[in-house]
């Protein structure tokens, strides 16, 4: 077989095994691992002024090491400023969202794809084997590396509903 022919064929076939027995990307090999996170019993304002500093929409909220919860700055809008909570009173555990979605690290970047797309959502909180936090996945950390299922992500986060 021809390299062209090769290369067109590991393109059609992201989960191709590589020669050397390797498999395809995971999101270990794309994820940050520099992640910012709340404690539960941190204040909202703290919370909120590492998200303005760090230009971040949402933290995940590890306690212990363990991923217990998101905050988003739409749940401190709609669950604790909309109700008339003290962002220096109210803690995170109070407005977090406790179901939170994520991917293991040693899934591959396609299915971390395909669940941005599924969830509609563009960051997954990245976890190993023991259940800690050790990562942070970005849709576009997957473009990189896997454009046409990123893109179909993108395609499906953008829908209404």
């Amino acid at each position: 077989m021809t390299p062209m022919a090769l290369l067109r064929q590991w393109h059609e076939t992201p989960s191709i095994e590589f020669d050397d027995g390797s498999a395809a990307m995971q999101v270990r090999d794309i994820m940050t691992t520099d992640v910012r996170v709340a404690a539960p019993d941190d204040d909202l304002q703290k919370a909120a002024a590492t998200m303005a500093q760090d230009g971040f929409g949402s933290l995940p909220v590890v306690d212990g090491g363990k991923l217990v919860g998101m905050l988003t700055d739409r749940d401190i809008t709609v669950r604790a400023v909309a109700r008339g909570l003290s962002p220096a009173k109210c803690t995170v555990r109070e407005v977090m969202s406790p179901d939170v979605r994520f991917v293991y690290d040693d899934e591959s970047v396609e299915d971390a794809a395909a669940a941005m797309s599924k969830l509609k959502v563009r960051r997954l909180p990245v976890l190993d084997a023991h259940h800690r936090l050790v990562g942070i996945v970005a849709l576009a950390d997957v473009a990189v590396t896997e454009p046409e299922p990123a893109g179909v992500a993108l395609t499906s986060i953008s829908q209404p509903g």
